[in-house]
C-alpha cells in the first residue's frame, strides 16, 4: 500500500515565489553531481504536472537554459533561488529542491546519488520520475 499524497509548501529564500507540490510520506531524491547542481546543493525531487502547482511569483521568476536548451532553470529574480525547474530529464513534470520545502522534516526523504556529470548514460533513469503512476 502506498502513502496517500499530501500537498507541501516551499519557496525561494525571500518568499515571493511560492510552490507546493503533492508527495508521500516517503519520498526518493537525487543529489546530482553535474557542474549546476552540485554548484547550488540542489536535491531533486521529481514529480508529474499534476502534482505541482505555483502558488505565487510567477512574475519574479527568471529562466535560465544552457546546452540543448530542454531544461529551464527558474529563479527567483529577487533573491536568487532556484526552488524548481523544468528539467531536461523529465520535460512533462517538475523537480522541485528539497531544501526548499518549508517542513522537509515532515518527510523521510531518501536522498540517491545521481551521477550527472554522465549525462547522457545516466538520464533515462530518471524518466519515469514524471509519469502520473510514479509514486516515489
Amino acid at each position: 500500500m502506498t502513502d496517500p499524497l499530501i500537498w507541501h509548501a516551499g519557496g525561494c529564500h525571500c518568499g515571493a515565489v511560492r510552490f507546493e507540490t503533492a508527495l508521500p510520506k516517503r519520498v526518493e531524491a537525487q543529489a546530482c553531481n553535474c557542474s549546476m547542481c552540485e554548484k547550488l546543493g540542489f536535491i531533486h525531487i521529481i514529480v508529474p504536472e499534476s502534482r505541482f502547482r505555483i502558488m505565487s511569483g510567477t512574475d519574479r521568476l527568471s529562466d535560465y537554459s544552457f546546452n540543448t536548451g530542454v531544461a529551464h532553470h527558474l529563479f527567483c529574480s529577487t533573491c536568487g533561488v532556484k526552488s524548481f525547474y523544468r528539467p531536461r530529464s523529465n520535460p512533462d513534470g517538475w523537480s522541485v529542491n528539497a531544501r526548499c520545502l518549508d517542513d522537509p522534516s515532515a518527510l523521510e526523504i531518501v536522498i540517491d546519488p545521481f551521477d550527472g556529470r554522465n549525462w547522457e548514460a545516466n538520464a533515462a533513469s530518471l524518466a519515469h520520475l514524471s509519469l502520473e503512476d510514479a509514486i516515489q
